[in-house]
């Protein structure tokens, strides 16, 4: 039996796809409604749902996926109790020091996108750590989006570029939409092609609201630890009946 039968046991899928997302950005919700169905701790939610990232990561990586997306902890997750927010701190410190070995020798590039020079000094470590020891990998690219907000990250490179204006760096007629993308926390990452969901949650929250200007939208009510792959493939099939014209018309 195979590595993802074992993962996955429960069905085999069809991964014959036609048109696979090159960039599949998600938004991994649920994890705390999942634990309390159970009547667990919000935290036994989480360590699910990093679990679920794991295999995920690893399926998108055999399908042909080249970049993947995922958001971990926005910036308004600091307004959560302190012991959770010390929990996913602590979980997500613990992902990245395991991420080499447990993604099964996947080549996969670990980026992290947000503002990373607000979060723990620990944290802020491992991920220099684990970004360099990744960048040589040429599998799928794993950006992990933390103390993340789409509006704060849109602020931030509009002060950037009027920084580079008054220092005479830039001009006004250089600002373009390209410019601005160059100081996005996603410099050199392409636009998502398809944005997945889960828990039923059909909102964006705050995420990538420059880069998913023409991305595709799949929702899902399964709660986030509960997602398999067979989630993933029936997106992938989704994307690949969309029609996607950018704003044009139908030859």
């Amino acid at each position: 039996m195979g590595f993802f039968n074992k993962i996955f046991p429960h069905k085999k899928l069809d991964n014959d796809f036609q048109c696979i997302p090159q960039h599949i950005a998600i938004i991994p919700d649920g994890n705390g409604r999942w634990a309390k169905k159970r009547g667990l701790p919000r935290n036994v939610g989480h360590r699910e749902g990093s679990m679920t990232l794991k295999k995920v990561v690893i399926y998108c990586s055999k399908v042909g996926v080249k970049h993947l997306t995922v958001y971990a902890f926005s910036t308004e997750n600091w307004k959560r109790p302190q012991s959770e927010v010390d929990a996913l701190m602590n979980l997500l410190l613990e992902f990245l020091r395991n991420a080499e070995r447990e993604l099964d020798g996947s080549n996969v590039g670990i980026k992290v996108i947000g503002d990373i020079n607000g979060l723990p000094e620990e944290l802020q470590n491992e991920i220099a750590r684990v970004e360099k020891m990744t960048s040589v990998n040429n599998g799928l690219n794993l950006n992990i989006a933390l103390n993340y907000g789409s509006r704060f990250e849109i602020l931030y490179a509009v002060k950037n570029i009027a920084r580079k204006i008054k220092d005479g760096k830039l001009t006004i007629n250089d600002i373009d939409e390209n410019q601005m993308e160059q100081h996005l926390y996603t410099k050199g990452i392409p636009e998502p092609d398809l944005l997945i969901r889960t828990s039923g949650e059909q909102r964006i929250s705050n995420y990538l609201l420059w880069q998913c200007a023409y991305t595709e939208f799949w929702f899902t009510d399964t709660l986030w630890p509960d997602v398999n792959e067979s989630h993933i493939a029936e997106a992938i099939k989704a994307f690949e009946k969309r029609n996607r014209r950018y704003g044009g018309i139908e030859n």
